[in-house]
């Protein structure tokens, strides 16, 4: 055949239709069947109007369904060539026109192309008969004109090349009639003259029937004719056509139709047989027909997609050898015995959560081999809102996306695409599509509260925990890894990061240092959770974190002062009456809360009868009428504890002078003082003693020297003791609690003084400036005012002098 001239007719009809992404076109190409492998069908890639490098990038390929590849692509060239040998008698049969159709699939992005080839016929196959001889048995009677059938010649190729026409081989007896192609009438042999057996009982004749290919081929039939004896009428059938429908799923032995012929002649040779002498291929076992009654049945199971209509020709023949025929034509009705086939062209398997509405994600292709509206297909999805399939052209769909996706909310989809016909009643078919939606980073890492207090005892180890700061991210795998940050702010103008630090995995808070409440009570500052995203994500929140106090302050006296130098005394007169306010203890606690509590106790005292001190307030009051009997020297120790665990406190002493007179609080107070440095000295000299029994004879030594240099400087001691000094308080000082009995509303001032070599100097009133005021208040008892220039007390300049400041 590769040496036939061979014309290929290249049709081109390219529609494109952009629907849902993809792109359809439609090329169509016209070639020979019987084509050798590798025989170019058409440059595919110019006649879709695409670049060879599309058709490798695109991994183009050819998608035929469940039929047979007969045409493959070349991708590096972008031509279609012949893969197998075409055969369009085994492909189509008599079917005509006989085409190839096939999609070309392109990826990224998708892309198909509907091509049809159509395979013309070339003149390969001869015309043939069912039968290599045919034999007749003619009386001799018969008329001439009588009509002999022959079995129609079957030639497989179409259009010219098929079958053209018959000849008979010369004779004077018979002829053909003329016979046309296409038509339904049977190949008849004509007696043209009287048949006489004496003069020749056999006749042998040779029917050929012809193609119109080139070169022509034909095929030949042996006719051999008996002549027989009278019976001289031949039967005749009723009607030339008898017509009927039947459906597909008819059962086997339904009844199609019945034929009936007569015969004039009577006795055997009136006797009339019917029999099958013409049918199509393949549909001899269809069919029966009873050759008493010439009823013919179905005998086999029809099929409308493979065969619509059939003609079949009945025989009726005498056994004179004198027949008819009689065609039966049968038409084949279409019920819905085939359910849609649904078959996947290219799909998407796994789709990124952020894709826009109207993706692409599968096409398929759905056949339906029934007619009319039992082929007709529809697809539809399973309750699924975020899909939806459409139609691209005939029998092609797309399912694509039909809004947002979520991989937070769904993270995989089983769409069922269910496609239906619309027979009656409706078949169907379902295929169920697995989708998998991969993760982006859309979601920032939030945190468990909007808000995080923690709480630290001061006085913390640093390093120890604090709190603990949790964010979840709604996302997946490293898009989900969420690291926390401390932000950059600081703190009292400290940098942050030098109170606090940020465990990066965990999200722990760790003090760096040891905290004072004192110092700080609270502060403020803020973690990032950041994911791990590209770009990462984050949000923020605010940790508060507030110190608690513990009671690690003692008690502080702010009053009396306690000096190293003087002796503070409280004067108290003779005359002060119960509930006498004699002084207030005050003092403070830097801690907090109850830890800053204070309670005041009186620990010690000269006469504890005499004196009582506020639990709360710190007051000294007299408990009693002041006596005569009551000793000047009172010395009172008050102990002031705060309410902590365990309990921190002060204690401090406080002196009371009980007298009306200055001589007598002079007098007292230099004893006490004097008594107060023996105590002093007594101590010492246990120490010494301590130490002389300790160490040997040189130590003792040392202690002898010790004690000579003491009493040396003790005998000049005796005459530079000091007075005591009565407190100072602060102008206008009076109670707290704002009682009016015995509070101290106005100032006294006094300033004692005398000289180191006389123990019965005189008391002068003196102050800083020109002039000493003493003021007192006339309403007290004992008060007095007086007002005295400044002068001398001794006429030596270099006298020493003490003072004693008298406060009350």
């Amino acid at each position: 055949m590769s040496d036939r001239t061979m014309t290929r007719e290249v049709g081109l009809l390219l529609f494109i239709s952009a629907v849902a992404s993809s792109v359809v076109g439609q090329v169509s190409y016209s070639i020979p069947e019987e084509m050798a492998k590798g025989s170019l069908v058409g440059n595919i890639a110019q006649d879709l109007g695409l670049d060879v490098k599309r058709l490798r990038i695109g991994k183009a390929r050819i998608y035929t369904g469940e039929s047979t590849a007969y045409i493959e692509l070349n991708k590096e060239r972008g031509v279609l060539v012949i893969k197998e040998r075409i055969d369009r008698e085994a492909l189509c049969g008599q079917t005509t026109p006989c085409a190839l159709d096939f999609q070309i699939i392109l990826e990224n992005p998708m892309q198909f192309y509907s091509i049809t080839v159509e395979i013309t016929d070339i003149n390969d196959n001869s015309p043939g008969f069912k039968n290599k001889e045919m034999k007749f048995e003619i009386s001799e009677t018969v008329n001439i004109g009588s009509k002999f059938v022959f079995d129609k010649a079957v030639d497989v190729d179409v259009g010219i090349n098929g079958l053209q026409g018959y000849s008979l081989s010369s004779s004077d007896t018979f002829n053909l009639n003329p016979y046309r192609i296409g038509s339904s009438r049977n190949v008849e042999m004509v007696l043209k003259k009287h048949l006489d057996r004496e003069k020749q009982e056999r006749l042998s004749l040779v029917l050929t029937a012809i193609d119109g290919g080139d070169p022509q081929l034909s095929g030949t039939m042996q006719i051999i004719i008996t002549v027989l004896d009278a019976n001289d009428n031949a039967p005749a059938c009723i009607q030339a056509e008898y017509k009927t429908n039947v459906k597909e799923n008819a059962l086997k032995g339904a009844v199609l139709s019945s034929v009936s012929a007569s015969d004039a002649d009577e006795g055997p040779h009136g006797h009339i047989q019917y029999s099958i002498s013409n049918v199509p291929e393949g549909a001899l076992e269809l069919f029966d027909v009873d050759k008493d009654n010439g009823v013919v049945t179905l005998m086999g199971q029809l099929d409308y997609e493979k065969f619509r209509h059939y003609e079949i020709d009945v025989q009726a023949s005498d056994n004179g050898g004198n027949s008819d025929v009689c065609k039966v034509i049968i038409e084949v009705l279409d019920t819905n015995d085939n359910p849609p086939a649904i078959n996947i062209m290219s799909t998407s398997s796994s789709i990124s959560e952020d894709v826009k509405p109207g993706t692409v994600l599968t096409m398929m292709n759905v056949q339906d081999a029934d007619s009319g509206e039992n082929g007709k297909v529809h697809c539809v999805l399973n309750e699924n809102t975020y899909f939806t399939i459409t139609s691209t052209s005939n029998n092609f769909f797309t399912l694509l996306t039909d809004g947002y996706l979520d991989r937070e909310t769904v993270s995989k989809y089983n769409i069922t695409v269910t496609c239906s016909d619309e027979g009656v009643p409706s078949l169907s078919s379902s295929v169920t599509l697995t989708l998998q939606i991969s993760d982006v980073n859309d979601n920032a890492p939030v945190f468990e509260r909007s808000s995080y207090e923690a709480y630290i005892v001061e006085n913390n180890t640093p390093g120890l925990s604090i709190f603990t700061v949790k964010a979840r991210d709604a996302d997946w795998n490293q898009n989900a890894r969420v690291s926390y940050i401390l932000e950059d702010s600081s703190v009292n103008g400290v940098p942050v990061s030098s109170y606090v630090s940020v465990s990066a995995d965990s999200g722990v808070i760790h003090a760096v240092r040891s905290f004072d409440y004192e110092q700080i009570k609270d502060f403020y500052f803020r973690v990032k959770a950041q994911d791990g995203g590209s770009p990462p994500l984050s949000s923020n929140v605010t940790v508060k974190v507030l110190i608690q106090d513990q009671n690690d302050n003692p008690p502080q006296v702010l009053y009396p002062v306690q000096t190293g130098g003087s002796l503070v005394a409280e004067l108290v007169p003779r005359s002060a009456d119960v509930g006498y306010l004699v002084t207030k203890v005050v003092a403070v606690d830097v801690d907090s809360g109850q830890n800053a509590w204070l309670s005041y106790k009186l620990q010690k005292a000269t006469d504890r009868a005499l004196f009582e001190v506020g639990l709360q307030n710190g007051e000294i009051r007299t408990v009693r009428q002041v006596t005569d009997k009551d000793a000047v020297k009172q010395r009172l120790t008050v102990i002031v504890e705060d309410n902590g665990q365990p309990s921190r406190s002060a204690t401090v002493i406080v002196n009371v002078a009980v007298a009306d007179s200055f001589p007598e609080v002079l007098s007292e107070f230099t004893d006490f003082t004097q008594d107060k440095e023996y105590n002093d000295n007594l101590t010492f000299y246990l120490v010494l003693a301590l130490a002389v029994v300790s160490f040997l004879f040189i130590t003792c030594l040392v202690v002898i020297i010790s004690v000579k240099i003491y009493r040396w400087r003790q005998s000049r001691v005796m005459y530079s003791s000091n007075l005591p000094v009565i407190p100072y308080y602060p102008p206008r000082y009076s109670d707290t609690l704002g009682t009016g009995t015995g509070t101290l509303q106005h100032v006294y001032n006094y300033e004692v003084c005398r000289t180191t070599d006389s123990r019965k100097s005189d008391c002068k009133f003196s102050g800083a400036g020109s002039q000493n005021v003493l003021i007192m208040d006339p309403s007290s008892t004992g008060t007095m005012q007086r007002i005295q220039s400044e002068r001398s007390i001794l006429d030596e300049p270099d006298s020493p002098l003490e003072c004693i400041r008298l406060n009350s």
